[in-house]
């Protein structure tokens, strides 16, 4: 063995116990009793969770032509410091990862720079729709992403003709952002001009996102595409993803789980606005049921930074997105603390649920023969997040304040540790994620 980790309480597919982990070349060797004289480094774990190591399949890390709000070195040292294995990159940079050369760039800056596995989602465009059967089957693709409706970026497939297309090229799951683009522009009025940012979910109201994701899911099955549906913020989307299931997964935030609208933009102001919205206690709530019920797949953050700057602009010429990579883990742990959610759904939602959704090779459990890509968690401690603790490079958080129980304390790639006690270890070595449908 190369490593042992000694009497952590491990979440596996057979249920919760005190187990040794092996690690052997990366893998997970040994399952139960191990012998400490086996190893050369032996970690003891006792009093600590051993999870599969989260997945983020939604961030936005910025590089290229915007590193000033991020990078992928200091979003994925963020990641590994939340006690993040591995995540989706999104492609609305500067240029969009639409084409074979803006992917392999990304595929470039990566190596050797960033801290957890990587994968990049190319995204849709109305000049691209025919290379993206071949686009989306390159080394370190995660797949296809979709924006119906206008967000960060300029990208944007509005119109039913184009994501149709969209929809018949290919086969892997595409993500989609779905808002209606021709509601945004209708609606846009009340805000034009300077308004509360309280205003925002009035402005990218419920009937914007339903009325997308019913168009979404009528074309998709119109061509037997499957689809997965990007950070769902509505009651009233649900029971329309629920009669869809065949075709349909979703995704929600920890941020849409947790703050509610209007005491966050009261609190926050500019710095609680995303897209979709933040909305109210309503909303909220269903999600929670939608989470208890099975129907919700995955939790992704949508790390989305913006400088203090750009974020303290009078509203809407602010920017929607705030960071949340590094505070995936420990607020969905206070979830789990408070009684929302037991440990072993965070785990299918955070782990076993995106490895399913994508088709993520070696991914979403801990077994003998997976790699040994673990998050190792403190279920005791507690903890205040605040933007000091940050090493994204915006700098802050939504979360600033909030005291958790529930602390990412190890993150384990392929058998190393590249975060311990909160202090990142050895140098970037994160590789490019591995999917089932591209071997």
């Amino acid at each position: 063995m190369d490593l042992i980790l000694k009497n952590g309480t491990c979440v596996t597919p057979g249920g919760i116990d005190v187990l040794d982990i092996g690690v052997r070349n990366g893998h997970i060797a040994a399952l139960g009793a191990v012998d400490a004289a086996a190893a050369p480094e032996v970690i003891d774990c006792r009093g600590l969770h051993v999870l599969p190591g989260v997945i983020d399949t939604q961030v936005h890390f910025r590089e290229p032509g915007l590193e000033h709000k991020e990078d992928l070195a200091t979003g994925t040292a963020a990641a590994a410091m939340g006690g993040v294995t591995a995540v989706f990159e999104m492609p609305n940079t500067k240029p969009a990862t639409t084409t074979t050369e803006a992917l392999a760039d990304k595929c470039r800056r990566a190596k050797g720079r960033v801290w957890v596995d990587v994968a990049f989602f190319v995204g849709a465009a109305a000049d691209n729709v025919a290379d993206l059967p071949e686009l989306e089957r390159l080394p370190g693709c995660s797949g296809v992403k979709l924006f119906m409706g206008s967000s960060t970026g300029d990208l944007l497939v509005a119109d039913d003709a184009t994501i149709a297309r969209v929809l018949a090229s290919g086969s892997r799951r595409v993500a989609v952002h779905a808002e209606d683009e021709r509601r945004l522009n209708e609606r846009f009025t009340i805000v034009e001009g300077g308004a509360d940012p309280a205003m925002h979910p009035e402005w990218r109201d419920v009937e914007t996102a339903l009325a997308a994701t019913r168009r979404l899911l009528a074309l998709a099955r119109g061509v037997k595409r499957r689809v997965h549906v990007l950070h769902v913020t509505t009651a009233e989307e649900l029971p329309l993803l629920a009669r869809n299931r065949d075709l349909a997964t979703m995704e929600v935030t920890p941020q849409h789980l947790t703050l509610a609208a209007p005491e966050c933009y009261e609190r926050l102001d500019t710095y609680a606005q995303m897209n979709p919205p933040i909305r109210d206690a309503r909303h909220r709530e269903a999600l929670w049921a939608a989470v208890a019920d099975g129907l919700v797949d995955c939790i992704g953050s949508d790390h989305a930074p913006h400088t203090r700057e750009e974020k303290n602009r009078p509203y809407p010429a602010s920017p929607s997105g705030m960071p949340g990579v590094q505070t995936l883990v420990p607020v969905m742990l206070n979830h789990v603390a408070e009684g929302r959610l037991s440990l072993e759904r965070f785990v299918d939602l955070t782990s076993a649920g995106p490895a399913r959704i994508f088709g993520i090779a070696g991914a979403g459990r801990i077994a003998l023969g997976y790699p040994a890509s673990l998050t190792v968690v403190d279920l005791k401690h507690r903890q205040m997040i605040t933007n000091l603790g940050m090493v994204s490079r915006c700098g802050w958080t939504p979360f600033d304040g909030l005291t958790v129980t529930g602390w990412p304390v190890m993150t384990v790639i392929r058998g190393r540790v590249v975060m311990r006690e909160g202090t990142l270890l050895g140098d970037p070595a994160g590789e490019a994620v591995r999917f089932l449908e591209c071997l």
